[in-house]
């Protein structure tokens, strides 16, 4: 990730200590409290080193030391040192901490190398997050559809995150795009991002650039000097900038200053700061973490005042990244105070006439998700966000969310050529004119991270509408060839046919925009799928399709060989087949299909209500039931080698006559259950 994505996403490594900041490269702006400069201790360790064994475990130790503050860089070299003395058998933490140093570090190759070792000898034993970062240097290095299959494994420890995988995101960066974008002039060789309007003719933005005459002062996440705020001038004729001046000097300090706003009036600037007392010494919580807070400055005789912190700071969280909305009523932060939804969530606090500030707000799961969110920008209707979930591209992904009295709406991709395999964030836009800025570490730029500025085109547009996918197993994770996938139109009309190449992908194209279509899926061996899926306009809808083996339902319990469905319930004294269950018996038709020579039997059960020969009548109608409605579907009667009622005689639960139980309770043992007797 970029120096962006620790110093701010770096906002927000917020709370964590140095080891679970290994969750995501969040902490650019997490201060060290030292300044002193790190030696070249690597050859000094080596010269001073006696034998291999010894040398080894002080490379070791070194590392961890380095990683533990947080001076990544530094912990990169010795980590790597360390992996060539390892003679072929690197540990589980040392590769793991070898490459949360190079990813928090930018070195996305390096960072690639060493999680793909890791799981290719402990990948049973990779932490989720872990297994998420390694799923960010796949994308950023151009292995996308490895990527895919690594998300499959991730998406079955979160079964939400399966769903926002599915979401539509536009995965090319198209030439024939409706922005232009370009490099600014005033990118450097550092990290330079958060651009934010600053009248009508200038940018503050904040960077890592060194100007002054003697610097030595630097951050030992990525030994970049400190961040700090700067002006310069805008060519709206070039959509470009240039003539950087630094910010004043009472609201810039040595540690970090970054991601600001203004107030309407231009007046009041709220902005980010390291954590540190009077005697600008820097202030850690109980468990050393140097924590981010919101501060304000106000413009009074074309002087700003020395900057006071908002009240909703804290010691023991981060409070980061500003956005005002246009009438100055509402300002937008982030935040890792307790109670979010996961590691950074956008918040929201009035402020009032009086100046003073509302209890901040948590903008709920349509903006917020289990990752980070970061670099809120509001506009009339719309905010426009950065997050790291999963759907993404890669690294940090601009998203943007409408909202109205009602709440907020899902937030959506907002795709190319905003967003790329990279990070990508801290996107502004005058939607009267499209025109805007954003910053991104993508391949191509000047430094760390660059920001751009983005213009609307006046090329006609093709039709880019298309539905695309990718087939896998759904344990394994293995790309599906030759699967038979349909497209219906929303008249159920098939409109469109094609095989899963020898990847198990598959594209329909030149699609219309807004159309609700559906998507078909088979394949021998496997349960068939159909999947609803919606165009937007002029995007590429691509999602993974997980497909379950129809071997999946025959299982041994207790000895005894079964088909294995969903549990089939009967309404209370009734033997009909509902619609839900005729959906479980049409998986068993398939597996008999699959199995010609299978033969079973049917055991029907009821609950203990009512009278026991009434139930045990009961069961045998829903046994008979069950029994006519597979023969309806095309299998022999001579396949079925029973169907037996056994009444409440066989009950799942305690809830036997006189037993008060719940009603779900008692739905449990309304059921029939599937015997193989030969296969």
């Amino acid at each position: 990730m970029t120096r962006i994505n620790f110093i701010f996403i770096l906002l927000f490594t917020f709370g964590l200590n140095a080891q679970k900041l290994s969750d995501n490269a969040v902490a650019d702006l997490q201060l060290e409290a030292t300044d002193q400069i790190v030696s070249d201790s690597i050859n000094t360790d080596l010269e001073e080193s006696k034998t291999i064994k010894e040398e080894k475990s002080r490379l070791v130790r070194k590392a961890d030391g380095f990683f533990d503050k947080m001076w990544y860089a530094e912990a990169a070299k010795f980590y790597d040192l360390a992996i060539e003395e390892a003679e072929g058998n690197p540990s589980r933490h040392l590769l793991s901490r070898a490459g949360d140093s190079h990813y928090f570090n930018s070195n996305i190759k390096q960072a690639y190398e060493w999680y793909n070792r890791l799981y290719k000898d402990y990948e049973n034993e990779i932490s989720e997050n872990t297994l998420f970062n390694y799923v960010h240097t796949l994308k950023g290095t151009g292995r996308k559809r490895r990527a895919k299959r690594i998300m499959v494994v991730l998406n079955k420890k979160n079964a939400r995150e399966l769903k926002e995988d599915a979401a539509s995101v536009k995965e090319s960066l198209d030439e024939d795009s409706r922005f232009d974008l370009k490099n600014l002039k005033i990118n450097s060789k550092y990290s330079d991002f958060s651009p934010v309007y600053y009248g009508k003719d200038k940018l503050l933005y904040t960077s890592a650039k060194d100007t002054l005459f003697l610097n030595t002062r630097k951050y030992k996440w990525d030994n970049q000097p400190y961040l700090d705020l700067y002006t310069a001038k805008v060519d709206s004729a070039k959509n470009d900038a240039s003539g950087t001046y630094r910010f004043s000097k009472n609201v810039n300090t040595k540690y970090h200053e970054a991601s600001a706003c203004f107030s309407p009036d231009k007046k009041t600037i709220y902005f980010t700061r390291n954590n540190y007392n009077k005697k600008k010494k820097i202030r850690r919580d109980k468990k050393g973490v140097s924590h981010l807070k919101l501060y304000m400055s106000k413009e009074v005789n074309g002087e700003w005042t020395e900057a006071i912190e908002l009240p909703f700071n804290s010691d023991n969280y981060s409070t980061g990244h500003p956005a005002i909305t246009a009438d100055g009523k509402r300002l937008f932060f982030v935040s890792d105070m307790p109670g979010g939804y996961g590691g950074t969530d956008v918040y929201v606090v009035d402020i009032e006439e009086d100046n003073t500030f509302s209890k901040p707000r948590n903008l709920g799961m349509a903006v917020n998700s289990p990752r980070k969110e970061m670099f809120p920008f509001i506009t009339e209707n719309t905010l426009y966000f950065s997050s790291n979930r999963t759907e993404g591209l890669g690294g940090l992904d601009i998203y943007k969310s409408g909202f109205s009295a009602e709440g907020f709406d899902k937030a959506e991709n907002l795709g190319a050529p905003f967003n790329s395999v990279r990070d990508d964030f801290s996107f502004i836009i005058d939607e009267k004119t499209e025109k805007g800025y954003f910053a991104s570490n993508r391949p191509g730029g000047k430094g760390r991270d660059d920001i751009y500025s983005f213009v609307p085109t006046r090329k006609e547009m093709p039709n880019l509408n298309e539905i695309s996918g990718y087939i896998v197993d759904r344990i394994t994770g293995d790309s599906l060839p030759n699967a038979m996938v349909s497209l219906y139109n929303s008249e159920n009309v098939k409109i469109g046919e094609i095989r899963t190449n020898d990847k198990g992908s598959y594209r329909f194209n030149n699609l219309k925009s807004s159309v609700d279509y559906t998507l078909q899926t088979i394949l021998d061996g496997y349960f068939d799928q159909t999947t609803s899926i919606a165009t937007k306009d002029n995007e590429v809808i691509d999602f993974v399709q997980p497909m379950k083996r129809l071997q999946e339902m025959v299982v041994v319990e207790a000895g005894v060989k079964k088909l294995k469905t969903e549990m089939i319930f009967f309404d209370f004294d009734r033997f009909n087949i509902k619609q839900d269950a005729s959906q479980e018996l049409d998986k068993l038709v398939e597996v008999m299909n699959e199995y010609p020579t299978m033969v079973i039997k049917i055991e029907s059960h009821t609950d203990a209500i009512g009278n026991a020969a009434y139930n045990k009548y009961l069961s045998g109608k829903r046994a008979t039931s069950t029994k006519e409605y597979l023969i309806s579907q095309g299998i022999d009667a001579s396949r079925i080698e029973s169907a037996i009622g056994y009444g409440e005689e066989r009950l799942l639960n305690d809830c036997g006559n006189g037993v008060r139980c719940g009603r779900d309770k008692h739905r449990q043992n309304r059921r029939s259950e599937f015997i193989i007797v030969n296969m």
